[in-house]
């Protein structure tokens, strides 16, 4: 066990998992070089809670109450100076582990922060263009040092100086097309209400314009194209995502207007 543990870094792993039978173990699988996994699972009933189970003793459950709320729960249930969120659709290679090694033996006095760019899988390939590639957020930081911040989109924010490694971290995104349609529905409606609570109001333009605008960036102007037919897809369900986020911010205000006047 010693041997085992001296060969691990000191960095906390967090995962938050959700009927992932399809990538949990692969992703798991991949962080068998951290000093401490925490994992905390919001209702699996796939079988997702029984895979953890082999992977470490600090596993818990917890009912989903946010994307914020629950990373910060798992965040604060983690014990090393540096920390680090893994989602249980992602993988880190080898290579992004040894850059991570080197950073910590060469020492990061100044640093409080890693921001690392991240390679997407889908529809048989890895995406290398448009609106999906390069992308990226701060993984890696000081527990101290960064806190969950946001509502759909949220996101590690670290008060400090942010480095960037070189070496990406993979991710296997949506099952197929029927999947991604299914996650769109649910991820609109939470970004329409998102908006809705800061205070946006409708606007016939950007429920015309930003769509479009939106395909024009990532297909053309990010050179989408070039992933070939799943770049034209990812491409058309960004643009429809954007339509319907801002539909059903229509729908929710129009239910809240007639609330009112009901009242």
């Amino acid at each position: 066990m010693t041997n085992k543990m001296a060969d691990k870094l000191p960095i906390s792993v967090y995962v938050l998992t959700f009927n992932n039978m399809r990538t949990i173990e692969r992703c798991l699988k991949s962080l068998d070089w951290a000093e401490e996994l925490v994992i905390v699972d919001s209702g699996s009933t796939d079988g997702t809670y029984e895979v953890c189970q082999h992977y470490t003793d600090k596993l818990y459950r917890k009912e989903f109450q946010g994307h914020r709320d629950q990373y910060q729960y798992a965040a604060d249930l983690t014990t090393k100076e540096w920390i680090m969120f893994v989602d249980a659709d992602e993988e880190i290679p080898p290579e992004l582990v040894q850059e991570i090694g080197e950073k910590l033996r060469e020492g990061v006095k100044g640093v409080d922060g890693f921001f690392v760019y991240r390679q997407t899988y889908y529809l048989g390939r890895w995406i290398r263009y448009g609106g999906w590639y390069p992308d990226g957020e701060i993984r890696l930081y000081r527990r101290s040092k960064g806190r969950w911040e946001g509502g759909l989109h949220a996101k590690v924010v670290v008060n400090g100086k942010v480095d960037t490694l070189k070496s990406k971290y993979l991710h296997y995104t949506y099952r197929d097309i029927s999947d991604q349609i299914q996650t769109i529905d649910k991820y609109s409606k939470i970004a329409a209400e998102d908006m809705a609570q800061s205070g946006e109001r409708f606007s016939l333009f950007k429920l015309l314009f930003h769509p479009p605008f939106r395909f024009i960036k990532e297909y053309l102007l990010k050179s989408g194209f070039r992933d070939g037919l799943p770049g034209l897809i990812i491409g058309v369900s960004t643009m429809f995502y954007v339509f319907i986020k801002y539909a059903k911010l229509w729908e929710l205000m129009r239910i809240q207007k007639g609330k009112g006047e009901k009242r």
